[in-house]
């Protein structure tokens, strides 16, 4: 049964596809490695870059991919409302408002591959 994994070397997100080996010998086949294009932060346009948003910004809690924006820059948000969707090991995780108050900033994109740590979004 061929697996399908996504691998992340040097910056750049690799999808690999691999053959699951059980107890019984089996031949062994080259995987196939294609590249998938991720946009970066940095080479795509952010809602407002982090030099211009005043406050500290939330970071993610795991590395993971960003499936869903749930909030705009200018919009109100009160404290445990979700902001976006983080996919980790295939499960979906919520990154929630830390506080009331309005969005300042957004700092990565939709399909981004995050990793702990890194910046995600500001409120104000």
């Amino acid at each position: 049964m061929l697996r399908k994994f996504k691998i992340s070397i040097d910056g750049k997100a690799y999808l690999v596809e691999m053959e699951e080996v059980g107890g019984s010998p089996v031949a062994v086949q080259t995987p196939i490695v294609t590249q998938t294009a991720v946009p970066s932060v940095a080479e795509a346009e952010v809602a407002v870059s982090p030099a211009d948003v005043s406050g500290e910004a939330m970071t993610s809690p795991m590395p993971g991919t960003i499936i869903k924006i749930l909030v705009n820059v200018g919009d109100e948000v009160k404290e445990n409302q979700p902001l976006m969707i983080l996919e980790a090991m295939k499960m979906e995780n919520q990154v929630v408002a830390t506080k009331n108050g309005k969005v300042a900033g957004i700092h990565t994109l939709l399909g981004s591959v995050v990793n702990a740590g890194d910046e995600l979004i500001t409120i104000a």
